[in-house]
């Protein structure tokens, strides 16, 4: 979503780089451009103001720092401004209480049900006891929807009664909830096209009867500063405590995004970033800023890592790998924890650097064919025997040909993968030997 601010925002950082000195004159050249950038990103006139006033007046008025250059400067009061603009640290939900409660409101295509899924696939692995409540009673769809949502996730769902009210469906809920000692109750309430009366009304009622500690907004920060004016109503009228943004991973310009936190008040407190369960995250203002403005995101990287790699399997092949035992089965092993992780063009935004890459060579490392290309080497390894994978020398002239056939690819591919593994190979020899030498130096 933030791939064309990220961009000009960059752009204006490489030129500020080359000022030998901060003056007012250049300062506002750079600044003029920040301004451009984020108003074309659909950034609220209000907040695009206040931030440029505010860069404005720390770099005019800061000593440049011994040993750092004025263009790294004036690019940490850029990103120190925008860590404050999206809420300045991350704010945990409260979940105290027996049981801790979430209210989930949102407008109809906000993702406001599956989003209330996904928090429950989170708190569920967190080894909490979850129940999610149906509450929009008038669309008979939304309590199927929750209810298949709810089985995939493995969390139990309380449907609505015939003739039954929204407070009294909350009402009950949280009487089993209690009855079962249930950790967290999440209620997925109606959505609207639109904010009325009727909701309004509907939503104040149930709040007061479950008393809850999180009232969530779900937004769909694609639809721009109307997710902004949504925001604001919903807070006016019901009370808000956090935000949650959906379809950060679309090609929507943003700006929604950088001005709801400043304009509601309230935290963001998740972003969504796909479809599947596992596709949101907890939104870390330092994270997103840098993320943003190119720095990458390493601790979301690495937090990434580990959901995905078992830590006694990552050991056992750190092992094989300095004892030159690395095979095929290995090389499979690796390839489904890069599947595990996600989507390559995701990493990429957590790397740091890696949005200084030109679009085409962007696309060449995350593109459709970089992804075809991990399954067709899982396809290949596959149509081999244990004895193939664990002892690739023995694939001959014949076995290629068979090996190919199996996996529906040619006998190229073949090559070309076992070309690539004894490369890997190679690589981690030297690494070996690079182990050794720092070892021995260190004795």
């Amino acid at each position: 979503m933030f791939d064309r601010l990220s961009q000009s925002l960059q752009k204006v950082f490489r030129d500020v780089r080359g000022y030998g000195k901060l003056s007012e004159k250049n300062i506002q050249d750079a600044l003029r451009e920040i301004r451009l950038a984020l108003l074309e990103a659909d950034v609220q006139v209000k907040v695009v103001k206040e931030f440029i006033a505010r860069v404005r007046e720390k770099s005019l008025g800061a000593d440049v720092v011994q040993s750092v250059t004025p263009g790294q400067q004036f690019t940490k009061h850029v990103h120190d401004e925008m860590v404050h603009l999206l809420g300045d640290a991350r704010t945990e939900p409260d979940l105290t209480g027996a049981p801790a409660s979430i209210l989930m409101l949102g407008l109809h295509g906000s993702g406001k049900t599956t989003t209330t899924a996904k928090l429950a696939a989170h708190y569920r692995n967190l080894g909490k006891k979850v129940l999610l409540v149906a509450c929009d009673i008038r669309r008979p769809a939304a309590v199927d929807q929750l209810e298949i949502l709810g089985r995939d996730v493995g969390v139990p769902v309380v449907r609505p009664e015939p003739g039954e009210t929204v407070p009294n469906l909350g009402r009950r809920a949280l009487r089993k909830a209690r009855e079962t000692y249930v950790d967290l109750v999440i209620y997925d309430t109606g959505g609207r096209f639109q904010i009325d009366e009727e909701l309004v009304e509907e939503l104040k009622a149930l709040r007061h009867e479950v008393e809850p500690k999180n009232v969530f907004l779900v937004l769909d920060a694609a639809i721009g500063q109307e997710s902004v004016h949504v925001a604001e109503t919903f807070h006016e009228q019901v009370g808000l405590t956090g935000l949650v943004l959906t379809k950060l991973d679309g090609d929507a310009r943003g700006g929604a995004a950088l001005s709801v936190r400043s304009a509601t008040g309230c935290p963001v407190m998740w972003v969504g970033t796909g479809e599947k369960v596992t596709d949101l995250e907890p939104f870390h203002p330092e994270r997103m800023a840098s993320r943003i403005l190119g720095m990458g995101d390493v601790v979301s990287l690495v937090e990434r890592a580990q959901q995905a790699i078992e830590v006694d399997d990552m050991a056992d092949l750190q092992g094989r790998m300095l004892k030159d035992s690395f095979n095929l089965e290995d090389f499979l092993v690796q390839i489904r924890t890069m599947k595990k992780m996600g989507p390559i063009n995701k990493l990429m935004d957590m790397m740091p650097g890696m949005s200084q890459l030109s679009d085409k060579m962007r696309e060449q490392i995350s593109g459709d064919r970089s992804a075809i290309e991990l399954k067709r080497t899982e396809a290949l390894i596959l149509s081999m025997t244990p004895r193939e994978r664990r002892r690739p020398s023995l694939i001959d002239a014949s076995r290629r040909k068979r090996i190919a056939r199996g996996s529906g690819l040619e006998v190229r591919h073949v090559n070309e993968l076992l070309k690539k593994f004894e490369m890997a190979k190679k690589m981690m020899k030297k690494m070996k030997k690079q182990q050794k030498r720092l070892l021995r130096y260190a004795q």
